[in-house]
């Protein structure tokens, strides 16, 4: 069959799904793309102006000033070459890595779901806008923490930032329930990105305004356009609650809800959407039916092996040793974190659990260990550690499991970018 033989035969396949969903999806983020308080940009791929270095103040000193950018958020200049925005099959590009014809619209323009492009920070003693059990997104470079309410960015999908001098970009997808983080430096350039307004596979399509190439989110990777190939190198991230942050963190920083932007920040515009039974939006792959569709997983892939833990199941055992890839991991959880996507209210969404993913490795010794209260304690000298693998209590105080990478996410999501994957639990 010719490949356009082919495009059409898949269109014909999910025409009808197409209309049934996409109505729907369209009220889902349309209501994302709000109204914005600043004017839009002129162009849309007119790079954002370099932000000028400010004053780096510490929690103490900015107590009275109000939100603050910690770091300026620079980006390399826009290139003249074709854009995939456009065209992804554009002759001038390497073949698209995916049919181009399942590259779908959302229903939204290219930005009409705003990244943050010039975020201001909080220290976190002074945010008083989060409950207890909301999710926040912990990202730690450098020794430099920050959060980044699910809140925001249910509404924004994407943050640009530059953390202990390290470009990056925050990045979470609502219809997979996928939060990853990323180095904003690939292919010799130093990219931000936002949203092109298309999913795959129901994920979130990012763009970067340098080359406008179209980026799979949830494998960091350019599927279509000048950097088509190119991958990004994932920084970790967990979803946690703001409460378990602010006690790891207190001298942290917190995106703060003055974004430029006039959005519902707390409300949630995809109400029930994490019914484990219900269908995803705009997914056009096959169901894996070895799970529900959006039962959450704590997916990982290394060294070629992807293995997809049951969230329920981790927090049942709350520690749970896992091999991936010829690697000794261990997945800790703690309970309380709030749904994001169940309640019209972010923060009283149904109670699930957070995660953490490690290395099991510290003072030159491999580590086991089981849960007490709050803590995880292992077996080898007493000590005790945090959600963030960080030893709080005992004769390693002070050390660090090194983080793994994982992906909190749907199965369905991560099973159609993964079919190989094992399931844990």
């Amino acid at each position: 069959m010719s490949r356009s033989a082919a495009r059409a035969a898949a269109a014909g396949r999910s025409a009808v799904r197409r209309a049934a969903v996409t109505a729907a999806l369209a009220g889902l983020l349309l209501a994302a793309c709000g109204t914005t308080a600043q004017p839009p940009q002129a162009e849309r791929s007119q790079p954002q102006p370099q932000s000028q270095p400010s004053q780096q103040r510490t929690p103490d000193a900015q107590r009275e000033a109000g939100p603050v950018q910690l770091e300026p958020v620079k980006q390399g200049p826009y290139e003249q070459v074709h854009s995939a925005l456009d065209d992804p099959e554009d002759p001038v590009f390497p073949e698209p890595l995916v049919d181009p014809d399942r590259i779908l619209s959302g229903g939204p323009p290219p930005d009409g779901i705003p990244a943050i492009d010039e975020p201001l920070f909080l220290p976190a003693r002074d945010v008083d806008f989060l409950d207890e059990d909301e999710a926040v997104l912990a990202l730690s470079v450098g020794g430099e923490a920050r959060a980044y309410p699910v809140r925001i960015l249910i509404w924004h999908e994407i943050v640009n930032d530059t953390v202990a001098g390290t470009p990056v970009s925050v990045t979470y997808c609502p219809l997979c329930n996928s939060a990853l983080a990323f180095d904003r430096r690939v292919a010799g350039r130093l990219v931000t990105f936002g949203t092109s307004g298309m999913l795959y596979l129901s994920d979130l399509v990012m763009y970067d305004r340098q080359t406008e190439s179209l980026w799979s989110q949830l494998e960091g990777r350019a599927i279509a356009g000048a950097l088509t190939g190119e991958r990004l190198r994932r920084l970790p991230v967990a979803t946690v609650t703001w409460a378990d942050w602010l006690k790891a963190n207190p001298d942290g920083w917190v995106l703060s809800q003055q974004t430029g932007y006039d959005r519902d920040y707390g409300s949630n515009p995809y109400v029930g959407y994490d019914e484990a039974d219900s269908e995803p939006t705009l997914f056009d792959g096959e169901l894996d039916a070895r799970l529900p569709p959006k039962e959450r997983v704590i997916a990982l892939d290394l060294g070629g092996d992807a293995v997809a833990v049951r969230l329920a199941h981790a927090a049942e055992q709350r520690v749970l040793p896992v091999e991936v890839g010829g690697r000794d991991v261990v997945v800790f959880t703690a309970p309380g974190l709030a749904s994001s996507l169940d309640s019209p209210e972010v923060a009283e969404g149904r109670e699930i659990a957070a995660t953490g993913v490690f290395e099991p490795r510290a003072g030159g010794r491999t580590l086991t260990f089981q849960a007490r209260g709050e803590r995880f304690v292992d077996q080898q000298t007493g000590s005790g550690w945090n959600l963030f693998g960080e030893a709080v209590s005992g004769p390693l105080r002070g050390a660090q499991l090194r983080p793994v990478e994982a992906v909190d996410t749907f199965w369905f999501a991560w099973a159609a970018f993964k079919p190989d994957t094992r399931i844990v639990g």
